[in-house]
């Protein structure tokens, strides 16, 4: 069986070089990769930690988790994916996102689909070594890596991930684990691919996976929260966290309201959504999504609020060292 690649969200929420210590420790724990928050009003810059991180590291994959095309031009991005596969050569990549926090910080609104199109086909033109024209002039890259760079899509609705289909290398999506979702999914990720008239198999895809260890009450928590006023955690990072429950069998309305779900519902959210419960528990459901459902990578999302949404997942990587990566075999 082809062994499950497990990256993990590593925010830029504690100084660049305790940020780099502990990346080292996530490669000393058995993780693949890391995606780095790309946050400028952190007031730290991810790509300075991805570039440090990546000097310092041996095997790990290194990337944005995400970038957006309206903070950084895709110029700008192109050269710093260029930059990264200097340093980290074949284990660098590029995700790209509408953007949620960051653009926020920055009074924009988040990307549109077309921008996201136009971004991800000019930073690929551009790392494969083609000229791209800006507002009518040309561009291209004068010392290209030489090595190939994938760039990925964010995506956590159904035409996001279509059009990841269509443009991009691959996706990173958020659809939550249950079967139902996961095939919704990946028939909407083929469906812009063969538009396209590209083959889907040739598609990197992560799924990003939601943790929150604990027992079974601490767990419930996290559907019953709030991510901040006004938004709930189920709605986070997109309210299309509950189309993909309700092709689970949940049928939330919009307006719902947390506090109110039952012992039951929010099991069966925690269940659709992703690994709740003890490290023995997360490492079952991961053997169970490789078998099952044909899994090969995962992106850890560790369950978090606005107020935490810093905090570094010092619980998480002890919990796949100790538990879950013996039991992946990793």
């Amino acid at each position: 069986m082809t062994a499950l690649r497990v990256d993990i969200r590593v925010p830029v929420g504690r100084p660049i070089p305790e940020l780099v210590g502990f990346i080292r420790r996530v490669e000393a724990a058995g993780l693949n990769g890391v995606g780095i928050h790309d946050h400028h009003h952190s007031g730290r810059d991810a790509y300075i930690v991805l570039a440090l991180a990546a000097a310092q590291t041996r095997r790990l994959s290194p990337y944005p988790a995400t970038s957006n095309p309206l903070t950084r031009h895709p110029l700008v991005l192109a050269a710093l994916a260029n930059s990264l596969a200097e340093l980290a050569p074949g284990r660098a990549m590029l995700t790209l996102g509408p953007g949620f926090l960051s653009v926020e910080a920055a009074g924009l609104r988040r990307a549109r689909r077309e921008a996201l199109r136009t971004a991800i086909s000019r930073i690929k033109a551009l790392l494969g070594g083609e000229a791209v024209a800006f507002n009518g002039t040309p561009t291209r890259l004068r010392y290209p890596a030489g090595v190939r760079v994938p760039v990925l899509l964010l995506a956590s609705g159904p035409k996001l991930i279509e059009l990841a289909g269509e443009v991009a290398d691959g996706v990173m999506m958020l659809v939550g684990l249950n079967p139902a979702s996961v095939a919704a999914a990946r028939a909407h990720l083929a469906a812009g691919a063969r538009r396209a008239g590209r083959d889907p198999a040739e598609l990197l895809e992560i799924l990003i996976v939601p943790i929150g260890l604990g027992g079974r009450e601490e767990v419930r928590r996290w559907p019953r929260g709030w991510f901040r006023p006004g938004q709930p955690w189920l709605a986070y990072p997109s309210r299309s966290n509950l189309h993909w429950l309700r092709l689970a069998g949940i049928d939330l309305p919009d307006d719902f309201e947390p506090e109110r779900l039952s012992d039951a519902e929010a099991d069966r959210i925690c269940e659709a959504l992703g690994l709740f419960g003890p490290p023995e528990y997360c490492a079952e459901r991961l053997i169970w999504a490789r078998a099952e459902l044909g899994v090969r990578r995962v992106f850890l999302f560790p369950a978090h609020g606005a107020a935490d949404a810093y905090d570094l997942p010092e619980a998480e990587v002890a919990a796949f060292e100790g538990v879950i990566g013996p039991r992946l075999g990793l």
